[in-house]
């Protein structure tokens, strides 16, 4: 018997009894932190109970005060709304059992106002809430009363939290709770951790990082991919060719999740399975374009036991306990081996039950992904990525959110930001800056009343300028941008009187978003996929699309979105590279892809992990040259732009490129292959370092790219205020207001707060500069060049995505099919 049992009080071991269970060592661990008031870090699998951990001290130190603790005693922080919601459901079971005197309520974006007004005056004992919820409370002016006895904050899915701009916020909203309650302890809850130091800094602060606590064991996933009776194509990401057999496996299984990696495969996948669903089963759709209520709608017949499957993209792959999904069937490449974890483990969400998956790669790169992501988990290799350096725009989000509370003198809040990991290097200038932009929005700006958003006072702290800016901060608090977005909502055309047209009535419900570009790519009478329906547009008026369903529209588009789309982890890159170098591997895969491989190998050869292979060959009038670096298509996207830049100075006359995850095709007027025989083109120049220099400051200086970053950058750092009460500003009004403040911060202040910020941005984020630098530094003098008459079949991949974004619907398929036998018999010729 564990020593530390007697940590537990009498009824909460009675209750653990009357389930058939008894408190683990882990649970009993994080009990015994919490009583020496030491932050910690538990890392678990899945189903090893790190909720109930996370909770258990909170319990049993509410049970103990008997129902007389003085305010707000622990705060939840989830990724997902929709986690914390669930939260509370499973909360209510330990308490209402025990009959625990503890008040648990959620706060999220779809709480009502007059009830987070009344939880500021009086708050439960456990809060359950979302990162943005908590800036918005750190930045109230009732926000040091509210938080002085707050006694435990619980982070889960912490793994999620870190890795982006949402977890800098939340970096600093963790120092600022440090400062506001020091009797404050902090446990991180994850199932998914490569460097546990990295989160135990998060956690602790700087200064004192967290302790750990792990837990071994659990059962090995039972994970495979998806056999199917059609041939896997060359290129294309709808996995139609496997529709049918992920169908089969929804048959076989009582609840199954079918993860797919874009909310535009969402929607397709969703009609494809309701096509053939001559079964009648009950399948549904859940992404994060979906009305918030028709969501929770979803998730509530999951719980209840009344789906066969749900479609879905991230919006279900944290730790949410569907205790009855059986199998999980992941569309597409995983892209990351922790991603990939993570999604499993929403099957047989238990500790001692193995999770069933299966992979359906919609292609034969990503079948090549999916067989070295099955490695990684068998090896139980993660690839979670390093820890981030503090982003500008997030501190001066930050600065201004403390200002609107009880403000700030700058001493004490540069010593406070320094203890929030991302930041423990932040010089004190960079620090000064930011607070200079937030008060006067910058040298080239401080002349505008309107940037002039803090005021020192006599007492020397700085405090917001007026209650304006308050509310401004409000309604733009988070780091979360997406594109501009239009409701689509039901509608119906009335019958005019006669002679005169009908009237388009907007009385319908909303089904949810759309982005506003993909919108305007419709006129009237379009068709287009949306929440599981074929719907046709009526029209578009103010910011709602209105539509009406139909069934006779023929060839219907799939909105795409801008956002959710996973970069290739360097991790898997490495593990392809290796896989394609090493025909040993080549057993382990369907007997068509190993067959693709050795004709390459016969008709050209295949890249080595240290080198870049380049193929050069002419086709239909045009020259091409197909490199394979497989850094993801960020990063290939941005060299296709340097390269073309590089290609014309050298009077190649390019005409274009493409790429994918793994490759990139260049295609000009110039025979490329000649010029490098005659040595008029030299590849090691054309791949040198130095691209990162001057072509890549001179296209960046004409770049829409880097107007988009900074366009991001300036709505988190609180430049550009995209809502403000009757105000609120569409997709075009904040574009221009960002490129006029863009193009004047270039001119008169390049070393602006926020032109570094978007720089920072586009090295990782949009432009992934960073990860082609490392690309560019590996293959130096490891260049191989293999000039060809004709296609090779490894470049066929990539070639087929020349024309393809221009084509929807069912007919994608087949005419990516034709393309694809075309070439692929010149390829073989």
């Amino acid at each position: 018997m564990d020593a530390r049992a007697d940590l537990l009080p009498q009824h909460f071991s009675a209750w653990f009894a009357s389930r058939g269970w008894s408190a683990r060592p882990h649970q009993l661990a994080l009990l015994e932190e919490a009583r020496a008031g030491r932050s910690t870090l538990l890392v678990a699998p899945t189903g090893a109970g790190k909720t109930l951990a996370g909770f258990l001290p909170s319990l049993v130190e509410l049970a103990e005060s008997d129902g007389r603790y003085d305010g707000l005693h622990t705060l939840y922080i989830s990724p997902l709304k929709a986690l914390a919601v669930d939260i509370a459901r499973n909360l209510e079971t330990p308490i209402r059992e025990m009959a625990l005197p503890v008040s648990v309520e959620t706060r999220t974006g779809d709480t009502s106002a007059a009830k987070r007004t009344r939880q500021i005056a009086r708050p439960p004992d456990i809060l359950l809430t979302t990162p943005e919820q908590l800036a918005l409370l750190v930045s109230h002016r009732d926000a040091k009363p509210f938080f002085a006895n707050l006694k435990r904050v619980v982070l889960d899915e912490l793994h999620a939290l870190v890795t982006s701009k949402r977890g800098d916020l939340l970096s600093l909203d963790l120092a600022r709770l440090r400062a506001l309650a020091p009797k404050l302890s902090a446990v991180g809850l994850s199932a998914t951790v490569r460097e546990p130091a990295d989160l135990q800094r998060f956690l602790g602060g700087s200064a004192t990082p967290a302790g750990l606590v792990t837990v071994k064991g659990g059962a090995s996933a039972e994970i495979g991919i998806l056999h199917t009776a059609s041939r896997i194509p060359l290129a294309g990401h709808t996995t139609g060719h496997a529709v049918r057999d992920v169908y089969k496996a929804i048959l076989d299984h009582r609840l199954t999740l079918v993860f797919v990696n874009t909310r535009m495969q969402a929607e397709f996948m969703f009609q494809a399975l309701w096509h053939i669903n001559d079964d009648n089963l009950p399948i549904a759709l859940h992404h994060g374009s979906l009305d918030a209520q028709q969501r929770r709608k979803v998730e509530a017949a999951m719980a209840a036991g009344k789906l066969k499957a749900v479609v879905c993209t991230s919006t279900l792959d944290l730790g949410i306990d569907w205790g009855d999904v059986d199998l999980v069937v992941n569309i597409g490449a995983p892209k990351g081996a922790s991603r990939l974890m993570q999604r499993i483990g929403r099957s047989n969400h238990r500790m001692d039950e193995p999770s069933q998956a299966l992979l359906v790669p919609s292609n034969r790169f990503e079948l090549l992904e999916c067989r070295a992501a099955l490695d990684a988990v068998t090896e139980a290799a993660q690839d979670t990525p390093e820890p981030r350096i503090g982003a500008l725009d997030v501190l001066a989000q930050h600065v201004l959110g403390v200002a609107c509370s009880d403000g700030f003198a700058p001493d004490a809040l540069y010593e406070e930001v320094l203890t929030a990991s991302p930041y423990s290097d932040l010089t004190r200038a960079d620090f000064d800056a930011t607070v200079n932009f937030v008060a006067t929005g910058g040298y080239a700006l401080r002349s505008y009343e309107r940037f002039a958003k803090l005021r020192q006072g006599k007492d020397g702290l700085f405090r917001a300028s007026n209650p304006r800016v308050i509310q401004q901060y409000r309604m733009n608090v988070g780091t979360i941008v997406e594109s501009t977005m239009l409701k689509v909502r039901l509608g119906r055309l009335r019958a005019g009187r006669p002679g005169q047209p009908g009237m388009l009535s907007r009385g319908g419900r909303v089904l949810g978003e759309i982005e506003e570009y993909f919108a305007e790519t419709m006129t009237t009478g379009d068709t287009f996929v949306f929440a599981g329906e074929v719907l046709r547009l009526e029209g578009i008026v103010e910011n709602e699309v209105v539509c009406s369903r139909t069934t006779t529209g023929t060839d219907p588009k799939v909105p795409s979105y801008a956002g959710g789309k996973f970069p290739l982890s360097t991790f898997l890159a490495a593990r392809v590279r290796a896989m394609l170098a090493s025909p040993k591997e080549w057993d382990k895969l369907p007997d068509e892809v190993s067959a693709w491989l050795h004709a390459q190998r016969l008709k050209s050869r295949l890249p080595k992990p240290g080198e870049l292979l380049i193929e050069s060959f002419p086709r239909g009038g045009r020259f091409y040259l197909v490199a394979y670096p497989f850094e993801g298509r960020l990063a290939h996207q941005t060299l296709g732009m340097l390269l073309t830049r590089r290609l014309e100075r050298a009077r190649m006359r390019p005409l274009g490129f493409v790429c994918n995850d793994y490759g990139i095709a260049v295609w000009s007027l110039g025979d490329m292959s000649a010029a490098i025989a005659r040595g008029a083109l030299s590849l090691d120049e054309l791949f040198a370092q130095d691209m990162l220099g001057d072509d890549l400051e001179e296209w960046l200086a004409e770049s829409a790219l880097m107007k988009r970053t900074f366009r991001a950058c300036a709505v988190i750092g609180g430049l550009i205020e995209k809502r403000f009460p009757g105000q609120e500003k569409n997709g075009r009004q904040v574009t221009m207001s960002t490129d006029l403040v863009y193009d004047v911060l270039r001119r008169h202040e390049p070393d602006h707060v926020l032109l570094r910020a978007a720089r920072a941005d586009a090295a990782t984020g949009l432009l992934d500069i960073g990860r082609l630098a490392q690309m560019l530094t590996r293959i130096g003098g490891h260049i191989v060049h293999q000039p060809l008459d004709h296609v090779s079949p490894l470049s066929v991949a990539v070639m087929l995505e020349i024309g393809r974004e221009a084509v929807h619907g069912e007919a994608a398929d087949e005419i990516l099919a034709e393309a694809e036998a075309l070439m692929l018999e010149e390829a073989m010729a």
